[in-house]
């Protein structure tokens, strides 16, 4: 009898194997080719908005990434109807091969200097694609590995898939960071930083091989010759009520938060550490993919945890610990990586005097403001620079006036300069802004032999714990939640709506608030505001799913 149970039990771990290696796998190359471009959104924003101007160029960067979250959820709307109409496979193989085109493509793509206008408006093309393709991509993996996995162990067997993704963001820093370190930051600079978005082609054709050895999913076969599938699962997900009550619950409850915990601890540390206090790239790089490193087995650890104490628990301890440790937790980094910038902001305060009608909110989605009032040019420097600093009111018509500590700058009205003469101007001033900064003590950029690694890194852990913890049980939670027939499309949806539109606009979004606001932390209230929505929605309305029946 124990022969026939070896023999009995062994293809079926060889399977579920199988099965978790060629999802996870296929999933690390979707997310490597997604997040190369968010870690490389500062260069880009130099070769393909330069006539931005350097804070609204970098806004356009980020935007541009976020505009790949955009259109997930209309990626998740048709590859979830593919789904759940012709298999999960088909899918699949479709959204991986969209990816990987995409992301090669921009390896190539002529930059402003060369072909104008053209090259951003190729350059959100080919990111509208690659999100789309993803919009299909996590619901198919998740699905297709909760599918064959027993329910005992479906928040393990899933929690690879969340690994997966921490795995392709390891992967793109670690190109990135060779190629950066062997190429120098100038070459990277000018070239290298096409290298990583090539490089994508050996891995599309590899993870292409992998999906194809895959067969449909068992629940789905059954339900398929059971003639028990969807006619419409769009309709069935979003129109009757029961089940656009779960999706609701599931938007306001996980999704939403999910999207900014994970994108504020993988994406906003890394812009904030980088333009904000102005840490070298290649540290930043160092940091990220050390905690990101750390992230993976913390994502495992919390998916098998909630196979033993339930889904719920485990992400509202991620859903709290994100609402109360953002706003400390940056204030520990900034102290860890640049102590220079802390101090001078205490001994030397900056204040912009300013008539407020002046003062705009430099968040313009399509690039036809200017920004050349003496507000907007000052505050537009300070964000540049990485400096925190306080609003004063001034009277109506007063010309604005930097006050560094004890020093006063006075900023320029660029509204009746050509641009040439703008330029000229502005270059003037900026000049003697930093002039005044660093008489006050305001480092231009963190120094290196005064990074605390071990501070930084601490502060970096608490938030990917909270995010681990949130993300690692999710896709099981996801998948348990909605019956078979609709499940790749109710799933899909709100997990893109959420993560993509919340999570995707979250870096964008923050950047803006800290250049309007000169408060370098304010943009976490965006972040820490839906946190904390989503605990009271989780707490309140989502139910417990770990064990359910997901068959039927």
């Amino acid at each position: 009898m124990a022969t026939a149970e070896h023999v009995g039990r062994a293809p079926l771990k060889t399977r579920i194997g199988w099965v978790v290696t060629a999802s996870a796998a296929g999933t690390v190359f979707e997310w490597y080719d997604f997040f190369i471009f968010g870690s490389l959104a500062a260069i880009i924003a130099k070769h393909f908005f330069t006539s931005a101007g350097d804070v609204q160029g970098y806004i356009f960067a980020l935007l541009t990434f976020a505009a790949g979250f955009f259109v997930r959820p209309f990626g998740a709307v048709v590859f979830g109807h593919i789904g759940d109409r012709t298999g999960r496979k088909r899918a699949f193989l479709v959204t991986i091969t969209i990816m990987g085109v995409a992301t090669f493509a921009v390896g190539f793509l002529p930059d402003y200097n060369s072909i104008g206008l053209l090259a951003p408006w190729l350059l959100v093309l080919l990111r509208v694609a690659q999100g789309f393709a993803v919009g299909g991509e996590y619901g198919g993996a998740a699905i297709y590995v909760a599918e064959h996995a027993s329910p005992a162990n479906r928040g393990q067997a899933t929690g690879w898939i969340q690994v997966s993704a921490s795995l392709g963001l390891l992967l793109a820093l670690g190109v990135i960071y060779v190629t950066r370190t062997t190429l120098g930051e100038d070459q990277f600079s000018d070239w290298g930083w096409r290298i990583p978005f090539l490089v994508s082609v050996l891995l599309l054709v590899i993870s292409l091989w992998i999906r194809l050895q895959l067969d449909e999913s068992p629940v789905f076969r059954r339900m398929q010759e059971e003639g028990q599938t969807s006619q419409a699962p769009l309709s069935e997900a979003f129109l009757q009520w029961p089940n656009l009550r779960l999706v609701l619950i599931v938007l306001f409850a996980l999704l939403m938060g999910q999207g900014v915990v994970w994108y504020t601890a993988q994406f906003y540390t890394q812009f904030f550490l980088e333009r904000v206090v102005k840490v070298e790239p290649a540290t930043v790089n160092l940091l990220i993919m050390i905690i990101t490193l750390v992230s993976a087995p913390l994502h495992m650890a919390f998916a098998t945890i909630s196979d033993r104490i339930g889904r719920k628990p485990v992400m509202l301890f991620g859903l709290g610990l994100a609402a109360v440790s953002f706003f400390p937790g940056f204030h520990l980094l900034t102290q860890a990586v640049n102590p220079a910038l802390v101090s001078a902001a205490i001994t030397s305060p900056v204040i912009v005097s300013a008539d407020p009608a002046n003062c705009s909110l430099q968040f313009d989605l399509i690039g036809r403001a200017q920004f050349k009032t003496s507000c907007d040019i000052a505050r537009s420097a300070l964000a540049k620079m990485g400096v925190p600093y306080h609003s004063e009111n001034a009277n109506p018509g007063a010309h604005t006036v930097v006050h560094v500590g004890s020093l006063p700058v006075e900023s320029l009205d660029g509204r009746k300069l050509s641009p040439t003469e703008l330029t000229k101007q502005r270059g003037y001033f900026e000049t003697t802004l930093r002039d005044a900064l660093r008489a006050t003590g305001y480092p231009p950029v963190a120094d290196p032999k005064a990074i605390d690694m071990m501070g930084a890194l601490a502060a970096l852990l608490v938030f990917i714990i909270a995010a681990a913890a949130l993300y690692g049980p999710q896709a099981a939670t996801l998948v348990e939640l909605f019956p078979t027939r609709i499940r790749y499309s109710a799933m899909s949806v709100p997990y893109h709506v959420g993560v993509g539109w919340f999570g995707g606009f979250l870096p964008a979004t923050a950047f803006a608030i800290v250049a309007a606001t000169g408060n370098i932390y304010a943009g976490l209230w965006y972040p820490v505001i839906i946190s904390g929505i989503g605990f009271l929605v989780t707490l309140f309305f989502l139910p417990e799913t770990k064990g359910r029946d997901i068959t039927s």
